[in-house]
């Protein structure tokens, strides 16, 4: 029998062998099964006795193949019981040819949902193999489109279908389902302005022009300044400016929730993730791993963003375990006995303050804090994790009058950023074919031709602020999505003078003499 296991969000076939032999009546599984695999023995013999087929008094002895590929899960209990039935005659012989069986058993004969079926329909999709599955998992297989799904509610219903291959089902995505697939990557579905929008922002205007940009290229982006200027509140209405998805992107970021432990849920396909871990999490959480290697948070954020408030409360240790997947968008977890490799191209926003206190240069509060006591709360973020933010911003506090506060309707509303944002991208995909956090220097190189004046300030800023080759190389990035928000062809000055403002480091900068 034919089923899979899961690396990440790699599918890897499996091979259930079953044979009948003599000696005293039991059930022995090999190949290095942990232990809800080899608990599947009870939950197998008590499926089959309770749907009233004959389970075997012989000895059994099923192989999962290959042998150095550890099995974990309830997802062989299916193939382990039709492998039984086919080796004692009650189900007919090459009945499961074509068939990748996955399902896990309940004692009653019940299939339950299995975690990751999207990966493994996505694997198989493009072969002559179909999927028999628990009908539970039969909504998020189908999401692939080309999947060929045979799903049971219980074994019965199985063993039924099988005893007459020609009657086998097909499950097919209901006409609702189909309309989200379709609208996928145009729908905004995925947003409720009613509840979050850019129009709740009180003033911060280049705070909004930056998260505007950031929105536009998939820039990393840090904001400081004091408490209550509305870091967290602007952070919250990033997805509300944010291009839709694509299928592409829907079902990567699907399978990634589908092998994590909260599993798939179809309201949220096409949605882009929003990731917010509290500053207590461990290196762990953040990137992923354990003795069995699973999704962290970063990976959770696949293709949406990750939100870092109160940035120096995290420890060191952990933010620099985010350096490596921010340049190449994935994580490699290992272990003594495995690895796997998760995807992780997120969207970094980070906030914090500009101080122990928070009141560093606060026009109304005086800060408390000595210039070491801020250098020192500064150094907990590293500069090395700080070269990989694209966009930095410091936010001051807005005057509360009767004028702002009655202005909402004035404030620009989500919708009306989300379509130059969109506009913005889709300049980006007909020019490079990739959105514009994607480019490498070689191609960045192409798309960006300064002329003299833009080269000389260029020149100039980068030796005036010390700037990196990446810092340079994320610059021009920045200053290309500008001038995509703009539609022009080309970077001129002012679009690289803009990008400078938001390439400053926020607040050490301003402490150092003559800076």
């Amino acid at each position: 029998v034919h089923s899979c296991s899961l690396s990440g969000v790699q599918a890897l076939p499996v091979t259930v062998e079953v044979h009948k032999t003599g000696g005293l009546p039991g059930l022995s599984i090999v190949g290095l099964p942990e232990s809800a695999v080899r608990e599947s023995k009870d939950r197998v013999r008590a499926a089959i006795e309770n749907i009233d087929l004959t389970y075997p008094q012989a000895k059994i002895i099923v192989s999962l193949a290959p042998a150095d590929l550890p099995k974990r899960g309830g997802r062989f209990d299916l193939p382990i019981a039709l492998g039984i039935l086919q080796a004692t005659g009650q189900i007919p012989e090459q009945c499961l040819d074509g068939l990748i069986v996955l399902g896990e058993l309940g004692l009653d004969g019940e299939l339950r949902a299995v975690l990751g079926m999207l990966p493994v329909a996505s694997a198989f999709a493009d072969t002559k193999q179909s999927l028999c599955i628990p009908l539970k998992n039969a909504q998020e297989a189908l999401r692939c489109v080309k999947a060929r799904v045979h799903a049971f509610a219980n074994l019965r219903e199985a063993v039924d279908a099988l005893r007459s291959r020609a009657r086998v089902p097909l499950q097919r995505l209901t006409e609702a389902d189909l309309q989200v697939l379709e609208q996928c990557g145009v729908a905004d579905n995925d947003i409720d302005c009613a509840q979050l929008d850019m129009s709740d922002v009180v003033g911060q205007h280049q705070a909004r022009r930056a998260l505007e940009i950031a929105a536009a290229g998939s820039h990393n982006m840090l904001m400081a300044g004091p408490p209550g200027t509305g870091k967290s509140m602007l952070a919250s209405r990033l997805p509300t400016i944010q291009p839709p998805m694509s299928e592409r992107e829907s079902m990567e970021s699907a399978s990634i929730a589908s092998i994590s432990t909260g599993g798939f849920d179809a309201r949220y396909w096409g949605v882009r993730p929003y990731r917010a871990p509290h500053h207590t999490a461990s290196g762990i959480a953040l990137v992923g791993g354990g003795a069995i290697p699973m999704t962290g948070e970063i990976s959770l954020a696949h293709n949406g963003t990750l939100f870092l408030d109160e940035l120096p409360e995290y420890s060191r240790a952990v933010l620099d375990v985010l350096r490596e997947p921010m340049e190449t968008g994935n994580i490699t977890v290992s272990r003594a006995a495995r690895q796997a490799v998760f995807p992780s191209r997120f969207q970094l926003v980070a906030a914090m303050n500009s101080c122990p206190c928070g009141y560093y240069n606060d026009p109304q509060i005086e800060c408390r804090c000595g210039v070491e006591q801020i250098i020192r709360y500064q150094s907990r973020v590293s500069g090395p994790f700080l070269d990989r933010i694209d966009i930095h911003i410091v936010l001051q506090r807005e005057a509360l009058t009767e004028g702002v506060l009655g202005s909402r309707q004035e404030n620009e509303s989500s919708a009306c950023i989300r379509a130059r944002v969109i506009e913005a991208r889709n300049i980006q995909l007909r020019r490079q074919r990739v959105n514009n956090a994607l480019l490498d220097t070689r191609t960045l190189r192409r798309f960006i031709k300064l002329d003299e004046r833009s080269r000389s300030l260029f020149e100039k800023a980068s030796e005036r602020l010390s700037l990196s080759l990446r810092a340079q190389h994320r610059l021009l990035k920045v200053a290309r999505t500008i001038a995509d928000l703009d539609a022009s062809a080309k970077v001129d000055q002012r679009h690289l003078a803009e990008s400078l403002v938001f390439r400053r480091a926020p607040i050490v900068d301003s402490l150092v003499p003559g800076v």
